[in-house]
């Protein structure tokens, strides 16, 4: 049964999240403070963090800076800000994937879920070589430079930081499109099948890009 250990200083919040993790067979632990969860974690009983940023004592993305110095464990930012500065720093200090409140307990707990069939061991994939020049300017791919417009670079780049990660429409409008004003998600879409058309003429026979139904985007690692 996955440890949940979830992060929250609001009573009424923190037991919502309880019932649901455990209604859907989830062992949870919960604590007020972000201190007192940095030393849960260094425990390793935990399988993830469900971590609110308006913690008392010390934010959530310090604690999640905490965490990373010592541990790959799954992070997922509860935050009752909507500003998209403040969902860009949660992805860019390494948290899994977040959400706003008020929110569903379900998607919570579907978004737990995806998180941790993310970490389950998988069988061996081809190895797809993806690299990034010196200069963080060009990616080749199977020994060949890529010839790339700026939004598909973005988002390809995105992508290979965190192989295997599902990053939905909105993260990587956040993360790529972030200075395009009145853009659409679609456009993901969109830059999506160019990019997987390039990937496609160097070779046919791998899905590089994989798309995860109602989720959104990941690389094949």
């Amino acid at each position: 049964m996955p440890h949940i250990l979830i992060v929250e200083d609001e009573p009424a919040i923190a037991e919502t999240l309880v019932y649901a993790c455990q209604e859907a067979g989830l062992q949870t632990t919960h604590h007020q403070l972000g201190s007192d969860a940095i030393s849960a974690i260094e425990t390793g009983l935990f399988d993830m963090v469900i971590l609110d940023v308006g913690l008392p004592d010390i934010t959530g993305f310090d604690v999640c800076k905490q965490i990373r110095m010592s541990s790959d464990i799954p992070v997922l930012f509860l935050t009752a800000r909507s500003h998209e500065i403040d969902r860009i720093v949660g992805l860019e200090i390494g948290a899994d994937d977040y959400v706003t409140k008020p929110f569903s307990p379900r998607e919570v707990v579907a978004r737990i879920k995806a998180i941790l069939r993310r970490m389950e061991p998988s069988h061996p994939q081809p190895q797809l070589t993806f690299k990034l020049d010196a200069d963080g300017t060009r990616i080749q791919y199977r020994d060949n430079w890529l010839q790339l417009t700026r939004y598909e670079f973005g988002l390809l780049k995105t992508l290979m930081q965190h192989p295997t990660r599902i990053y939905s429409r909105a993260q990587l409008m956040d993360l790529v499109w972030s200075d395009a004003e009145d853009t659409l998600e679609r456009t993901v879409d969109a830059h999506i099948k160019t990019l997987r058309a390039k990937l496609k003429a160097i070779d046919m026979n791998c899905e590089a890009v994989v798309t995860h139904r109602g989720m959104g985007y990941s690389l094949l690692k």
